[in-house]
Order: structure tokens, then sequence, then C-alpha cells
């Protein structure tokens, strides 16, 4: 198990917005991962998205890894931000673009 650990350890290390879903962000394969694509998407977020389904133990690996019971997943410069109802609400408020902005991802502007 570990060596998923060591997986999603360098995937949110290496990327600076990565979000851990079901499908790709070119295809998401549920609601939720396609609400925080499409959040993404209109903000002009440079983002990588790694498909859970893919694994059974990555998809168990990044629940345990944050903690989370839920996917997708999104992680900002290391730092969990949270599943599809935190972005949405942090989208919605505004606070997601400060967040990024504060981050050093670029956001298109509005």
């Amino acid at each position: 198990m570990s060596g998923i650990r060591d997986f999603i350890d360098s995937e949110v290390k290496s990327q600076d917005v990565v979000v851990f879903m079901k499908g790709t962000p070119g295809f998401p394969q549920c609601g939720f991962s396609g609400q925080v694509a499409q959040i993404l998407d209109y903000l002009g977020v440079d983002y990588k998205g790694v498909n859970v389904l893919t694994s059974n133990d990555l998809r168990q690996g990044i629940k345990d890894y944050s903690n989370w019971p839920t996917i997708p997943q999104l992680y900002v410069k290391g730092e969990f931000v949270g599943g599809c109802d935190i972005v949405r609400e942090m989208f919605q408020s505004g606070e997601l673009q400060s967040f990024l902005d504060q981050k050093g991802v670029s956001v298109k502007a509005a």
C-alpha cells in the first residue's frame, strides 16, 4: 500500500493543481468529478486529472491519504482543498479564485 501512497504523494507535490476523480477531465465518469473539472476549466486553470477508476488501490488510497471519504478531491500546491461541494461553494463565493491566486496559480479573468 505504501507504493500507492508514494504515487499519490508524488502526484500531489509535483503538480500545482491535481484532481483525483472518477474518469478523466475530458470524460468524467461521475457528475461530481464532472462539476469540479467544469469549474477548473471555466477558470482556465491548468490541472492534472488522475483517474481513480484505474485501480481499487488508488481509489481507496486517496481516501486514506486525505482522510476524506469521497471523490473527487482537489489539491492545490500539495494542499487538500476539498471535494465537489466545497469546491463548488468556494467557486460560487469567489473564494476559490482568490485561493488559487494566493497560491500563485493563474486563473483567467472572469
